[in-house]
């Protein structure tokens, strides 16, 4: 398969600034119950910088950018036939309202299922805080209809 020399191949780096905004309006849309999430004196209070930002917002924040989906040229995924299959989160520090991450990806797995049918393509992103620590590694999959 031609597509495995994907494996591994960079889909670079880019920056995200965290808003209280952002995150206190991704817990509200997501039902969150936490005042962590919500009041930032609560927080200060607990010793957080600010409100520690919820898991799944990464994956909005890592596709805040001017063109989230300018990989797929890179990779030859069709933006019209391709779906998002599954996501996961590995969080290894918290995130809060304030930071500035870094989210940095890359071709993890390529593979098809179906005789080729489903193009599946797995992407790796390690997300570091300003201060260069690994906060988290996020796993999208992402399968693509290639039936003639």
């Amino acid at each position: 398969m031609p597509e495995a020399g994907l494996i591994g191949k960079e889909l670079g780096s880019h920056q995200v600034p965290v808003s209280l905004f952002q995150v206190q309006f991704y817990a509200k849309v997501t039902g969150q119950t936490e005042r962590l999430f919500f009041d930032e004196v609560y927080a200060k209070a607990q010793g957080y910088p600010s409100v520690v930002v919820p898991v799944g917002l990464l994956f909005g924040l890592e596709m805040n950018r001017e063109d989230p989906y300018a990989w797929f040229t890179q990779v030859g995924l069709d933006a019209g036939k391709t779906l998002h299959a599954s996501q996961e989160f590995m969080c290894h520090g918290q995130c809060f309202a304030g930071d500035v991450l870094t989210f940095t990806s890359r071709v993890a797995d390529v593979y098809s299922k179906k005789n080729g049918t489903l193009y599946f393509l797995d992407r790796y992103t390690r997300v570091e805080n300003q201060d260069g620590k690994h906060v988290a590694d996020l796993r999208s999959v992402f399968v693509e209809n290639r039936k003639s």
